[in-house]
């Protein structure tokens, strides 16, 4: 109890100044590849780092998600996800088939109603108890549903989709590059790639107060703050992806 009413307060307040990096970009019937429930590969021998322990985040999803203060949480998620969705507004292009990548409780869903020409939103977490918290069904002019799998998993044929929005998502996955090129694959040609991640900053007071807290009694620096990626990361991971057009900014 004493470390979560102390931590509460540093996010709370440090969120103000967080750096979310908006991320958009173009590139060339949603039909599942393998089900609609797809694990996340935990495999050592892919080569890739395992920052994240994918299970024990997926169970930290769930334990949020029946919190009885769940909404004080959430305000950040819908604020960031309005303004990543108003960017449907900049652009004449219809999107109907749109997949919420990472939805958590379905902030996105709340926002894009009347943007984009989206009729048919899929929204997919890795969390079944996050996604308890979805609407489904008519929403709007929307066709909601709800798809439990692995954001690191896609579980989307490619060319099915005409939109993908991620937010406040991908700072969690961990072959980042792998979840960027499946979610280009999925995309039709001239579809729309849509995110906001923690980024550059975010949290920089956190990371000091560790760093120099470890250095006075350990006389040593462990990681104990998630990496998170800068404008220039975020540009070059889009390109390695395949994604034509990229457009990378910071908001706060």
């Amino acid at each position: 109890k004493m470390w979560r009413s102390r931590l509460l307060p540093i996010f709370t307040t440090t969120c103000r100044k967080a750096r979310f990096l908006s991320i958009s970009t173009k590139d060339t019937k949603p039909i599942l590849k393998r089900g609609d429930l797809l694990k996340s590969g935990d495999d050592k021998s892919s080569g890739v780092p395992q920052i994240f322990d994918r299970t024990h985040k997926m169970l930290q999803r769930n334990a949020v998600a029946r919190r009885s203060d769940r909404e004080h949480f959430r305000k950040l998620r819908s604020e960031v996800a309005e303004r990543l969705v108003e960017r449907l507004e900049d652009t004449r292009m219809r999107f109907p088939i749109a997949l919420d990548l990472g939805c958590s409780d379905g902030p996105v869903s709340e926002h894009i109603i009347g943007r984009g020409g989206v009729k048919v939103l899929y929204q997919c977490d890795s969390s079944p108890a996050m996604l308890s918290h979805c609407r489904t069904g008519r929403i709007g002019d929307i066709d909601a549903h709800c798809i439990l799998a692995d954001e690191e998993a896609l579980p989307f044929a490619g060319g099915s989709l005409d939109l993908v929005v991620s937010n406040l998502c991908l700072h969690w996955v961990n072959d980042v590059p792998g979840t960027l090129v499946q979610a280009r694959r999925a995309l039709r040609p001239d579809g729309l790639f849509l995110a906001s991640m923690l980024g550059g900053d975010t949290l920089a007071e956190l990371r000091q107060a560790f760093t120099i807290a470890e250095m006075e009694r350990r006389g040593g620096v462990s990681p104990h703050v998630s990496p998170l990626a800068g404008v220039s990361d975020a540009g070059n991971l889009l390109g390695r992806a395949g994604f034509a057009l990229p457009a990378v900014d910071v908001d706060t």
